[in-house]
């Protein structure tokens, strides 16, 4: 994606959406626990504006930028929780603030980098359109996480077809992060796109592969960013590869960590995505 406008003005909406959700939210509503085990809706707004506040350094200063690198390689199962409380101590309206006036600055900031630029992250250096797509990502996730705590729907957008692709396109890497080696050939992937985005098909990957994934893409994308547990989604895997990536597909940085349990199970169990 060699122009990343799009991109970033799907997230600015992804965000608009998710900002609606807390806006008018009194005390106890910024309090209610979400599906993410200890995160309050606080919570998840924290980290939030605390991951933006990053990626904007990455963006600005990546010479800053590796000072957190840093930090994470040091605690890399602690960084992500000990980034939201940092901001979680902030009183409500602060913290949205904090928010509202992080997101914009790294918009300009993404709007106005050169072209071809590439910028460090967690994970391998990200281009502004990608790391637009990673921040609509987590900000679609974290959303799922807050209207869940609230009880509000929200149905699917076209949006998520940004989500789909980073999803196919972290395949290696989740591999990677499970200590496995990924598989020599690339996948088909074939996603039915939500109503709203005409029910089209998204294709990726060859045509002919003898390995494949198919189903809803709403599905694909909690499986990716690990907001539903395999068996509650219907996806299915043709060929032993494709099968063993559902198991372990994330689309963000950093460690897998558990997942979340089949709806049969309960709610909770670790969703955070740094």
């Amino acid at each position: 994606m060699s122009d990343p406008s799009s991109v970033i003005d799907d997230l600015r909406e992804e965000s608009e959406e998710a900002d609606r959700l807390v806006a008018r939210l009194g005390p106890e509503g910024w309090g209610l626990a979400t599906p993410a085990a200890g995160w309050s809706v606080t919570h998840q707004i924290a980290h939030l504006a605390w991951t933006d506040r990053s990626a904007l350094l990455a963006v600005t200063d990546p010479e800053g930028f590796r000072g957190l690198v840093e930090r994470a390689l040091a605690a890399p199962h602690a960084f992500v929780d000990e980034g939201a409380e940092e901001y979680a101590r902030l009183a409500p309206t602060e913290l949205l603030a904090r928010w509202r006036e992080g997101r914009a600055a790294l918009e300009k900031a993404l709007r106005s980098a050169p072209p071809g630029a590439r910028f460090p992250w967690y994970g391998p250096p990200m281009a502004a359109a990608s790391m637009a797509t990673a921040r609509l990502m987590e900000t679609w996730a974290h959303g799922l996480d807050i209207a869940d705590a609230t009880g509000v729907a929200r149905p699917p957008t076209g949006r998520l077809r940004h989500v789909a692709r980073l999803g196919v396109r972290t395949r290696d890497f989740a591999y990677g992060v499970h200590g496995l080696t990924p598989p020599a050939e690339p996948f088909r992937v074939e996603l039915v796109a939500p109503e709203s985005a005409g029910g089209e098909l998204w294709g990726y990957g060859p045509e002919d592969a003898p390995q494949r994934v198919t189903g809803p893409a709403l599905d694909f994308c909690l499986l990716v960013t690990r907001r539903a547990h395999r068996a509650d989604l219907a996806l299915t895997a043709d060929g032993p590869d494709a099968d063993r990536w559902l198991d372990i597909a994330q689309a963000f940085a950093g460690p897998p960590g558990g997942g979340r349990p089949p709806k049969e199970e309960g709610r909770g169990g670790q969703g955070h995505t740094p």
